[in-house]
């Protein structure tokens, strides 16, 4: 991750990650990361080790425990991952984070992308 990232959130949600914290947790193996897009555009890249649950048929019940590391929501530029999270704090999941950065901004501060 390139030292010229941004660390602050554009939202005032306490559940919200930004950059900084988020490649943190990533880099340390801390984050379950689960990603929105739809298959195709998960395929076309996504942050290394992340799972894949689109929105158009998100099942919040499908989402890990969180028990061993944190839930991280991401998605292009976090707006799907946004409606997720509203999901699944509806479905009674209130130990979910957030990166509205998305994966937009994390390829643009340099963050590592697998196909």
């Amino acid at each position: 991750m390139s030292k010229n990232s941004p660390s602050t959130s554009s939202s005032s949600d306490p559940v919200d990650l930004d950059l900084e914290s988020f490649a943190s947790a990533v880099a340390a193996g801390e984050a379950a990361v689960v990603d929105v897009r739809e298959p195709h555009e998960f395929a076309a890249g996504h942050i290394p080790g992340a799972i894949n649950l689109p929105l158009s048929r998100f099942d919040p019940h499908a989402l890990p425990d969180g028990a061993d590391k944190m839930v991280v929501l991401v998605c292009q530029t976090g707006n799907r991952s946004r409606k997720a999270l509203n999901l699944a704090r509806a479905g009674g999941r209130d130990d979910l984070k957030h990166y509205a950065g998305g994966t937009t901004q994390w390829r643009m501060y340099g963050g590592d992308v697998e196909v």
